[in-house]
Order: structure tokens, then C-alpha cells, then sequence
């Protein structure tokens, strides 16, 4: 076990380097959101998108719970990660979002919203929705930690929340998303070469033994059959369906990943990210889904919670001298999506609140100033969240993303996507998109609630399990969104003539054709 602590400990002092390296590359509000004037090349800010996008809720919390529930046919979660959220989403918004920004200005997403759409009031709400729902994003993250290091390594889950929340606050505040992007660049090999080792030491376990046919045959285990004990509304093929879209497509509308876009260099960058991102994404994915379809093999964890199963598995089969490789995946994974989580939180309560609505005299130095503050405030929040929902057990660490992701991108995937692609999308679209997802996230979660648990049941008790079909929720959300922003827009008039022609026509220095 020493060789695990010694790797741990590695591992925080070349983040701490990271920090203190990229201390003097964040002066201006410019510097810590978007790494400076030239961005950022193609490797580094595919393995930032792919960094962010993965975290240790997909190894421990959906892994762990959907592997167990839907088998191998999980796997397909993390192949529509690699196709729809990642190959898709760069040849669709990489190249029209660097364009598009770079001609408004804007640095966030609901800056983004406002000169877009000529609305300063829809900047104000979509920026206190995103801050206000990344938070159990960010909690959820943390909880999937804590049920790894307590029970791989006997460490008291609160202790790591708080260290892990330290080192992420450290070199955010330091190196904002240069920091983040280096940092997620080192992390992603981590990664690879971490799961590489994982699932061959799964696979040459005794459990297993490179079975093929029994890992295909056995309980029903296979690609396009799954056991779910789901009732009501939320059945299995839904489920499944489901998870698909919403940690596919929701990827599109969320200010974390769509960030990575404002960022990129050049053309070459872009063509360089798709590529590289979408490889990384299907390994990671593949691999993940995968090691949670075999716990089945297991019976170390039938009876163990959800976020309990992938930490037992690796309890069992991992060698010592290994586990701290494994840790170290897992930490990395959570790190980089916990910056740029809290990197997208705090700037747009800095910059959409603070410059925008509260000091519109602020200079680019008190504005930064506040933005590192609030990245410290943001962690501080999500680490709270955490330790308060492992303590009462709130909600599931998977729920916790779902009722994330869905929220926000239901509210924002059809002003945001169809707003890059067409220039009729009007203003009261946008608002009935933001308006309207709110409305229904509310009203499903306590009607799906009652439906799981039965109409007798108490308010309480049918919230709790109505965020347990947040996915499905997240979806229905989503296709309201897209929908209604195209016929609201169909039917009302867009834009001024001279905000389409700033959003759409204005020449750009170094524009990517």
C-alpha cells in the first residue's frame, strides 16, 4: 500500500506544479477563461472536452449502476458518447461556435445568449441557471470519490472531498483554464494508460479469465438484451434509451464542453480535436460501461449500493502497486471536470452578474479577482452539497449529473444549437426553450415520482424518486426544447437585422472557413 500512497502523492505535487507553472498565464479575464489571444492547439483541447466530459460519476456512479442493470448492452452508452457527443458535436458546433463568438465577443455562454439574441435580461437567468445546476453536478463528482477512497483505501470519504477540493481550487485560481487545460492534458494519458491496466487486470482475473462466451451468454448478459427491474413510466428500453441521449446529446448545450470550443486555435486545431477527442472518448466509454457489465461476475457486489460496485470490484481484483494507478485514473478524470465545472460556474456569475448587471464599471482586474473568489466559493458549495447528501443520501451520484445535464440542457440546447445554425430563431423562442424546460423538469419529476412509487405516497418520498428518472427527463426536456425554439421562432420575428449581421456576417480576423 505505501507504492499506492507514493503514487497519490506524485500526483498532487505535479498538480501543485501545474499550478504555480501557469500562475503568471491568467492576468486578464481574456488569460483565465480562454488560455489568451491565440487558444489553445488540437490535442490539448480535445483532451480537455474529453476530460470534462468523463468524470468519476461514469466510473463509479453509471458504470457501476447501469453496467449492473443493462449488461453489455450499457456499452452502447459509451459508443453514443463517442459518436453523437463527441464526433458529432465537433463537425457540427466547433467551428460555428469559435466563429460566432469570437464575432459577439462573448466569453461565456450567457453573454453568448445576449448578444446573440439582444436580451440582456435571458444573459442574467440562463447565468443563474447554470450556476445554480452545475452545483449537483459537482457534487456528484466528489460523492463518486468518496465511495472509492473509503472502501479501496479505509479513508474516511470526507477527508478526500476536502483534499481533492483544495488541490482542484488551487491551480484554478492560479492558472484558470490554461491551468485546466494543461492539467486535463497530463490527465487524460493518465487515463488511458488507467484503464488500459484496469480492464486487462479485470479480465485476467480468476472471475473472469478471458471468457468470452461466458461473458456473452451467461445471465443473459448480452449486447442488445438487458434485465432491468424498473416499473411504471421508466422501463428498461427507456432507461436505456434514455441514458443514451441525454449523456450524448446533452453534451451539446452545456456551458462546460461547449466552452472548449471558444478556446481552439485554428481549423487544423479543430480537425485535430475531432479526431483525437472522439478516439479518447470511445476508450474511455467502451472501457467504462464495459467493466460495469461485468459485475456480474462479482458477488462480492450484489448486495452493495450502486456506488458501491465498481470501488468493491477493484478492491478485489486489483493488485497492490496498481491501485494507486487506478486512483490516480479515477482522481484525474474527476479533477479535470471539477475545473472546468467550477471555471463555468464562477464566470458567469463574475462576468454575466458581476460586470454585466451589478458593477458595469469594473475593470478586467476586479473582474478577474472576483472570478477566482467565485471559483473558490463555487467548490466550497459542491463540496458542502456532498457531504450532506452522503450523510442524509439525497440522491444517487448518477441522478445527481442526470437532474444536471438535463436541466440545463434542456433549457438551452435549441437556443443554442439551432441559434448557430439559423438565423430566424427569435428571442421569445428562447425564452419559452428556458421557461418551459424549468416548468417541465418540476412538473415530470413529481409526476414520474408518483408513478415509480406509487399515488399514495407523500410529496417527499415521490421527489426523491422522480430524480431518479432525471435521464428520462432530461430527454423529453431536450426534444421540447429543440421544438419549441424552431415553431416559436417560425412565428415570431428574430433578431434585428443588424444583431443577425454581428452574429452571422461581421468579419474576423483569422475566421475559420
Amino acid at each position: 500500500m505505501l507504492f499506492d500512497y507514493v503514487i497519490l502523492v506524485i500526483y498532487a505535487l505535479a498538480m501543485v506544479g501545474v499550478a504555480l507553472y501557469t500562475k503568471n498565464r491568467s492576468g486578464s479575464v481574456n488569460d483565465f477563461l480562454l488560455a489568451g489571444k491565440k487558444g489553445l492547439n488540437g490535442w490539448m483541447t480535445a483532451f480537455a472536452y474529453g476530460t470534462t466530459y468523463f468524470s468519476a460519476v461514469i466510473f463509479i456512479g453509471y458504470a457501476g449502476q447501469f453496467g449492473r442493470s443493462f449488461g453489455l448492452a450499457s456499452v452502447w452508452i459509451g459508443v453514443g458518447n463517442a459518436v453523437i457527443g463527441t464526433l458529432f458535436a465537433w463537425l457540427v458546433l466547433a467551428k460555428r461556435t469559435k466563429n460566432m463568438t469570437r464575432r459577439l465577443n462573448a466569453k461565456t455562454m450567457p453573454e453568448f445568449f445576449e448578444m446573440r439574441y439582444g436580451d440582456k435580461k435571458l444573459k442574467t437567468v440562463s447565468a443563474v441557471i447554470i450556476f445554480i445546476f452545475l452545483i449537483p453536478y459537482s457534487a456528484s463528482v466528489y460523492n463518486g470519490l468518496n465511495s472509492l477512497f473509503n472502501i479501496v483505501f479505509g479513508i474516511e470519504g470526507w477527508i478526500v472531498v476536502i483534499a481533492l477540493a483544495a488541490l482542484t481550487a488551487l491551480y484554478l485560481f492560479f492558472g484558470g483554464y490554461f491551468a485546466t487545460a494543461l492539467s486535463d492534458f497530463i490527465q487524460g494519458i493518465i487515463m488511458i494508460i488507467g484503464v488500459v491496466c484496469m480492464i486487462l487486470c479485470f479480465m485476467n482475473s480468476e472471475q473472469v479469465s478471458w471468457d468470452i462466451s461466458r461473458l456473452v451468454n451467461d445471465n443473459n448478459l448480452t449486447w442488445f438484451t438487458f434485465d432491468a427491474d424498473s416499473k411504471g413510466l421508466y422501463g428498461s428500453t427507456v432507461s436505456l434509451v434514455s441514458l443514451i441521449l441525454l449523456t450524448s446529446l446533452g453534451v451539446w448545450a452545456l456551458p462546460q464542453t461547449v466552452h472548449k470550443y471558444y478556446a481552439i486555435r485554428d481549423k487544423k486545431a479543430i480537425m485535430q480535436g475531432t479526431v483525437v477527442s472522439t478516439v479518447f472518448a470511445l476508450i474511455i466509454g467502451f472501457i467504462a460501461y464495459f467493466t460495469g457489465a461485468l459485475s456480474i461476475f462479482f458477488p462480492e457486489t450484489y448486495d452493495v449500493p450502486h456506488a458501491n460496485v465498481i470501488p468493491t470490484m477493484l478492491s478485489i481484483v486489483i493488485p497492490v502497486g496498481l491501485t494507486g494507478v487506478i486512483a490516480v485514473l479515477i482522481l484525474s478524470a474527476s479533477m479535470s471536470t471539477l475545473s472546468s465545472v467550477s471555471l463555468a460556474g464562477a464566470s458567469v456569475i463574475a462576468v454575466d452578474l458581476y460586470k454585466g448587471a451589478i458593477n458595469k464599471k469594473a475593470d478586467d482586474k476586479k473582474v478577474n479577482t472576483v472570478m477566482r473568489a467565485l471559483c473558490l466559493v463555487f467548490v466550497t458549495i459542491s463540496v458542502v452539497l456532498a457531504l450532506l447528501n452522503e450523510k442524509f443520501n439525497i440522491a444517487a451520484i448518477a441522478y445527481m449529473m442526470g437532474l444536471s445535464w438535463g436541466t440545463l440542457a434542456g433549457c438551452f440546447i435549441g437556443p443554442y444549437v439551432l441559434g448557430l445554425l439559423w438565423k430566424k430563431v427569435s428571442t421569445p423562442a428562447v425564452w419559452t426553450s428556458v421557461i418551459g424546460s424549468l416548468a417541465l423538469t418540476v412538473l415530470l419529476t413529481v409526476i414520474f415520482g408518483y408513478d415509480k412509487n406509487g399515488w399514495a405516497c407523500g410529496l417527499t418520498e415521490a421527489l426523491k424518486d422522480g430524480v431518479a428518472t432525471s435521464p428520462l427527463i432530461g430527454v423529453i426536456c431536450m426534444i421540447y426544447s429543440l421544438i419549441s425554439t424552431a415553431l416559436v421562432s417560425l412565428f415570431t420575428n428574430p433578431p434585428s437585422e443588424d444583431i443577425l449581421k454581428n452574429a452571422f456576417e461581421k468579419p474576423i480576423e483569422g475566421e475559420i472557413k
